[in-house]
């Protein structure tokens, strides 16, 4: 059973136990993800119920077909990570039991990828084109009766391969579910949760419950809620009557008193329920269960953020949807691993860019304790060129994306994302856009950034034209153009604040300076500001009741330097977390972006280190090297110091950290470069017992201790003190590979079709030390009810095939991941190198 499972199971039984609700479950949300059949196909018709699928393929849902396909340079695009797109058709056959056929039956799609067209038995129910917000259907007025079998339809349209600035994966690639309701119910994302009153000691709860009776005869309705405390207790209990004509909905708002609330917060989230009960004279109809959290947030102009009245530094990063080898259909324990990983490192926050994620991605930020910036939108009235993430610079057809359908849909798609996600503790902003200014040309012209004369660098200059120009100049600009930015930022948050006013509106702005004066920042709460550090003085100044802070920045310290340094700046979301497949222009067979803390695989990067030596106060030493010259120092040739060839290029780093080695094995005496990221106050550093010296952080404004030495084999140890704790870590010179080492996250599986087990096979020397600096192919064969799911070694510029049961190493490693099946077995992984042996590793499924 799946932790999601045991989760309901367990909100179920603690709702039977108090007496809320009978055992017989009157609303049922069935796992509509197995049994599916999938052509890819452009034929038309496929939807006839008529037609005969046997020949097409058996597959389980979450899919994404075209991460299946081999990484091409002449049929894909950097763009979108040189997969291909296509059209593809799904079909699922399933009969309604003779004894629910008189209740209401709903499919709901958690995301479709995209253009998708859905029909059953032959009837069109509809057409949803972006590919990221959720969508359901009612069913019940198409079904057959009697155990007559149903047929339902999905034809889903990505033929526009280069409709992204990222990969975005193609088919159904979110959780699909059947919901069986009587006709006396709460809606699909009927209910909603507020906690206007929280302090330590009491909280107030309120909660909208929307009723909706699909009977035709009137009804007298009992709405009973009982909360439930994340140890299962019954903490409070409110009932309302409600009259209810046929055919209609109706509103009911409860309001409860919670003593000593146990606060949901990033060490502590605890989660509670609203477990509700529709009832009539005649029995239970419905009940509807709702987690939600209880926490405050707040943000000021001058001292940041507020979580539960407490002042705190969002320390986030921006993440894309996909999972490397599994493309956009991300098993829940893929997230479950790389957000451990992310928090580890310190991470309390995440950036969902540029578009909603996943219902079951924010279900593990409620349970793990992250923070959600839940953005809807990378393109408005205007598209932006995928290639070139800026304006447009020509018009193509495979290029086309969502902004084609951004003024019909908009309204739609934002609204449907805030109702399903907006009782998530986790969700503290609502971000209406991601870089818009640069596919309105008034803006950038505006700023005088881009003017022919100008000979400042972006990045790191603030504004060479003053406010009162910019205002003139993009306002007149604004004025003759078929779109207004501001105008539409207004419509975009004022739908926003529709729909929820207990969370702040913001824009990630990467001209903030044209956004202030074109009256677009006056419509949000806080104005974030993307790669635009420079800029927090000027924005403070000129605007000092509006709040700012970083929602797109640089992985380095010279970024979290300047935010600790400024108590009004709430905190960054870096760029990015994880490496992610595609924003890749023209570098075959480099196919995606390796700005993360994690690369594709989810391994760490020195970048990773970093961040953790900055973000967490317990002692942290992490042990580098490189030859001096590949590495961005020189030695001192009067005090032997290791210093910048550059003077100060720390300061501007960007987005890639400079090429380093986990490794201690080079010629001898070939000259190299040491580096330790530590937060400790000082470092020793030995080689084979031999001290090379202890340096302190606080002679390193780069924040990285740095050594140079001739290289000598062996055993390379940095040792560091902090407030009087010690940590140590080392480095062994490696000698041939001689056997490939397993190791797996877990040794046992739920087969439960959904569990997956991340394998990671390391080459070792005969003494057992990593070696990475030599790679070999792995071939990995895997007895047990599972399926490989894929193999990837981490690698950015790698493009051998994800689906596939063999890759050959990067740094002497690489990543095996399987998943479940329904049958209980044991697994058995064995790696297989030419003249190298490997254990088996044995997993239970269960």
């Amino acid at each position: 059973m799946t932790t999601h499972s045991l989760f309901k199971l367990g909100i179920l039984w603690g709702a039977i136990v108090v007496g809320l609700i009978d055992a017989s479950e009157p609303r049922k949300e069935a796992d509509f993800n197995f049994g599916w059949r999938f052509s890819l196909s452009e034929q038309s018709g496929l939807e006839r119920p008529d037609l005969d699928d046997s020949s097409w393929r058996s597959i389980r849902l979450p899919h994404d077909w075209s991460v299946e396909a081999a990484f091409d340079r002449e049929r894909g695009d950097g763009a979108t990570g040189y997969l291909p797109g296509g059209i593809g058709w799904y079909r699922k056959h399933f009969v309604i039991p003779t004894e629910e056929e008189s209740k209401l039956h709903l499919v709901y799609f958690d995301g479709v990828y995209n253009n998708a067209e859905v029909w059953i038995n032959g009837e069109k129910l509809g057409f949803h084109p972006y590919g990221y917000t959720p969508f359901w259907y009612d069913l019940t007025p198409y079904l057959r009766k009697d155990g007559a079998e149903n047929i339902l339809a999905l034809r889903v349209d990505r033929s526009r391969f280069v409709d992204s600035r990222w990969y975005p994966g193609s088919g159904i690639y979110r959780n699909v579910k059947l919901l069986t309701l009587d006709r006396l119910h709460v809606p699909v994302w009927g209910t909603y949760v507020t906690t206007p009153a929280v302090t330590r000691t009491s909280a107030t709860v309120v909660i909208e419950i929307k009723v909706k009776n699909d009977y035709a005869q009137p009804s007298q309705v009992q709405v009973s809620t009982g909360l439930i405390d994340p140890s299962g207790r019954r903490v409070s209990h409110q009932s309302s009557s409600l009259t209810l004509p046929g055919d209609k909905e109706g509103l009911c708002i409860q309001r409860f008193s919670v003593p000593l609330p146990q606060l949901w917060d990033l060490d502590h989230p605890g989660l509670y329920q609203a477990v509700t009960t529709i009832s009539t004279d005649a029995g239970v109809n419905d009940v509807a269960t709702t987690p939600f959290g209880i926490r405050s947030i707040r943000f000021d102009a001058n001292e940041g953020f507020f979580l539960n009245d407490v002042n705190l530094k969002i320390k986030g990063v921006c993440l894309h949807h996909d999972g490397g080898l599994v493309g956009a259909a991300v098993p829940a324990g893929v997230w479950r691993r790389r957000l451990a990983e992310l928090k580890e490192a310190g991470c309390n926050a995440i950036r969902l860019s540029h578009n909603p994620a996943s219902e079951e991605f924010l279900n593990l930020c409620d349970e793990m304790g992250f923070l959600v910036q839940n953005e809807f939108f990378d393109e408005w009235d205007n598209p932006k060129d995928k290639r070139l993430n800026k304006w447009e610079t020509k018009i193509d057809y495979i290029t086309r994306g969502y902004g084609e359908h951004f003024q019909e849909w908009a309204e739609r798609d934002l609204k449907a994302t805030m109702l399903r996600d907006r009782n998530h503790p986790s969700v503290f902003q609502w971000s209406i856009g991601n870089e818009i200014e640069w596919t309105y040309p008034a803006y950038a012209k505006a700023t005088g950034f881009f003017d022919m004369d100008w000979k400042g660098n972006y990045f790191w200059s603030t504004p060479p034209n003053p406010p009162e120009v910019i205002r003139k100049l993009v306002r007149e600009g604004e004025s003759t153009a078929k779109y207004s930015m501001a105008k539409t930022g207004a419509k975009l948050a004022a739908w926003t604040r529709e729909m929820d006013q207990t969370r702040p509106v913001i824009l990630n702005s990467i001209l903030p300076s044209a956004s202030y004066e074109s009256g677009v920042a006056d419509v949000l709460d806080i104005l974030g500001f993307s790669y635009r550090r420079v800029m927090y003085d000027y924005g403070h100044r000129y605007y000092p009741t509006k709040v700012i802070m970083g929602t797109e920045n640089l992985p380095q310290w010279h970024e979290w330097k300047a935010i600790m340094e400024r108590p009004f700046i709430s905190g960054t979301f870096l760029w990015t977390g994880i490496d992610y497949m595609g924003e890749a222009r023209g570098g075959w067979p480099k196919k995606g972006t390796d700005s993360g803390l994690l690369d594709l695989a989810g391994f760490r990067k020195p970048a990773y280190h970093m961040l953790k030596s900055l973000w967490n106060d317990a002692p942290h030493v992490y042990l580098a090297t490189q030859l001096l010259e590949k590495s961005p120092y020189r030695v001192d040739e009067i005090d032997g110091a290791v210093v910048e060839r550059k003077p100060g290029a720390w300061e501007h780093a960007l987005w890639v950290w400079p090429k380093t080695n986990e490794h201690w094995n080079y010629e001898p005496k070939a000259e190299t470069v040491v580096e330790v990221l530590s937060n400790c106050e000082s470092v020793e550093l030995t080689l084979n017992g031999r001290s090379l010296g202890t340096k302190h952080l606080k002679d390193f404004a780069d924040h990285i201790f740095k050594w140079a030495l001739p290289y000598e084999a062996g055993t390379l140890v940095a040792k560091g003190v902090k407030q009087g704790k010690t940590v140590s870590t080392q480095l062994e010179t490696s000698g041939v590979p001689a056997r490939v080492e397993l190791t797996a996250d877990r040794n046992e599986l739920n087969a439960d079709g959904y569990e997956v087990v991340h394998v990671v096979a390391q080459l070792v020397d005969a003494e057992g030390n990593p070696a990475r600096v030599e790679n070999r192919l792995i071939r990995f064969t895997v007895d047990g009810d599972v399926r490989i799911l894929g193999v990837d070694n981490g690698a950015i510029d790698s493009v051998q095939d994800y689906q596939a049961n063999q890759v050959t190493t990067d740094q002497g490693r690489c990543l095996l991941l399987i998943q479940a099946n329904r049958k209980a077995s044991i697994v058995r992984v064995m790696a297989q190198v030419e003249g190298l042996s490997s254990l088996p590793l044995s997993i239970e499924s269960k």
